[in-house]
């Protein structure tokens, strides 16, 4: 995620990743991976969530997450739940929404499986 005058809005698509792909180099010069060329802020999770990732910039060097099955990682669910009942008024409100049905739904359906 970035902040600032030169951020693009945050948005969600689906996409097909190839082997050939540079997501952290040549594609974060994009705006749409990133604000340059090694210099990425986005995130992405597997159509069947069973993968997150998660790039972007800081003061010194590039953060990378990568999570197999983040709906079981108390951390991804933590931070998660932080965004989506985060108040800053450049948040992007529909994704928090999206967020909070995914996280009521992963609740309701891991109560489901236990009864």
């Amino acid at each position: 995620m970035h902040y600032g005058r030169h951020s693009p809005s945050p948005v969600w698509t689906r996409v097909r990743l190839l082997d050939r792909w540079d997501i952290m180099g040549r594609g974060a010069a994009s705006a749409f991976l990133g604000i340059r060329a090694g210099h990425p802020g986005f995130s992405m999770m597997a159509l069947d969530s069973s993968v997150y990732i998660s790039c972007s910039t800081g003061e010194i060097g590039v953060d990378v997450r990568a999570v197999a099955h983040p709906a079981h990682s108390e951390n991804i669910l933590q931070d998660l739940e932080w965004y989506a009942h985060w108040d800053y008024p450049r948040t992007d409100k529909e994704l928090q929404k999206r967020i909070a049905a995914w996280l009521a739904g992963r609740t309701l359906g891991t109560a489901s499986r236990s009864n």
